[in-house]
């Protein structure tokens, strides 16, 4: 199943024919919206452009990114660990969307009256951000063990009925990378480890990396509220960091080659069904599917194109993709079979600047039309 995506055209060739691309990115790092990024298009089961400009920090002399760089990508987690996770639990037939939450993590509803919403929570209100929980919390402020964090997401009250409204939910996401461990019998990251980026290539892949890794990999903040120091090569967010970096909602490292393989395994099964290998092609046609209310974005575990979309104006509406917190993006158009992704570190040296939300259409829209 291991795909070769190594670039088809020269780098030479790569810079002629996405100059837009490279004159986008060039100015978002003189702008400071980051210091560096890798990034990557696929295009007709070939690597068109996979490159790299900027460095690791502002600072003078600090490393260069290359295609290679690995970088701290943030809620890409969801799609590419978690979201991964379940689409084959779901196709092996361990795992059903419409199963009750409390099903797979009893604590969900103990003590919650039956009638309650609580116990309406699915898989698939999850996946879909519709399950009525809190979009985020700050509980890495009140908890200090994985225990305590995981009891309070147990505890978290319901603003919504399930299924009635759509709200992107981190506490959602780390409940599910829980109850698919309840299904895995194993941490999710072993898991996902073993059963997904292992059979694709996804050697650079994984959950907290070595210690001795760390350097190599772009630091994401001057933390200096929290944990007080310069975060590098441990996950950004601080639930997952609570969590031990095994988390549903964020926690994975990758870079744009492994990426760019994920894409391609989705896109063989969601474009070409006769050459399917890990997923199958109704497994992805599934997970495509919009899901309610009506007008939200949320697939299953994927977003999907709206109006104002970080994908720009190209990619159809029948594309899925994810963003990261850290600046971060993939986005795969089912129908034109293109994937592309943009990795960066948007949150050095801290979380304030915003203009990472005005390159990523800019950036997408410019490899479009370059195709």
């Amino acid at each position: 199943m291991e795909s070769d995506i190594s670039p088809s055209a020269s780098p030479a060739a790569s810079r002629d024919r996405f100059a837009a691309v490279y004159r986008i990115l060039t100015n978002a790092i003189a702008a400071h919206a980051f210091p560096g990024c890798a990034f990557g298009v696929l295009s007709g089961g070939k690597v068109v452009l996979q490159d790299a400009l900027g460095h690791f920090t502002y600072d003078e002399g600090a490393p260069a990114v290359s295609a290679n760089t690995v970088y701290d990508v943030a809620s890409i987690t969801k799609v590419a660990a978690t979201t991964a996770g379940a689409m084959l639990l779901y196709q092996r037939g361990q795992l059903r969307l419409d199963t009750p939450l409390g099903d797979l993590l009893p604590g969900f509803v103990v003590g919650r009256a039956p009638g309650q919403h609580a116990h309406l929570v699915t898989v698939r209100n999850l996946l879909a951000h519709n399950s009525g929980l809190p979009g985020y919390v700050e509980l890495f402020r009140t908890v200090n063990s994985p225990a305590d964090l995981f009891r309070a997401l147990l505890e978290l009250p319901l603003e919504a009925e399930p299924g009635k409204r759509g709200e992107y939910s981190d506490p959602g996401f780390m409940l599910l990378g829980k109850a698919l461990e309840a299904c895995m019998n194993e941490p999710l990251a072993t898991w996902v480890e073993r059963e997904i980026h292992a059979p694709l290539g996804m050697t650079a892949t994984r959950f907290c990396p070595q210690l001795d890794a760390r350097p190599s990999i772009p630091p994401t903040e001057e933390d200096t509220g929290w944990r007080r120091r310069r975060i590098q090569g441990e996950v950004q967010d601080e639930h997952a960091w609570l969590l031990n970096g095994n988390a549903g909602h964020a926690g994975l490292f990758s870079n744009v080659p492994d990426l760019l393989r994920f894409a391609a395994e989705i896109l063989v099964a969601g474009s070409t069904p006769a050459k399917h290998g890990l997923f199958d092609p109704s497994t992805v046609a599934r997970f495509a599917e919009r899901q309610s209310p009506e007008g939200s974005s949320r697939a299953l575990g994927w977003d999907t194109p709206s109006d104002n979309s970080s994908s720009g104006h190209h990619f159809s509406r029948h594309s899925i993709g994810h963003l990261g917190f850290s600046g971060c993006s993939l986005w795969i158009d089912l129908d034109a079979e293109i994937a592309a992704t943009l990795l960066t570190n948007r949150t050095w040296p801290d979380r304030q600047s915003q203009l990472i939300r005005e390159i990523r259409p800019a950036f997408h829209n410019a490899v479009r039309e370059a195709l």
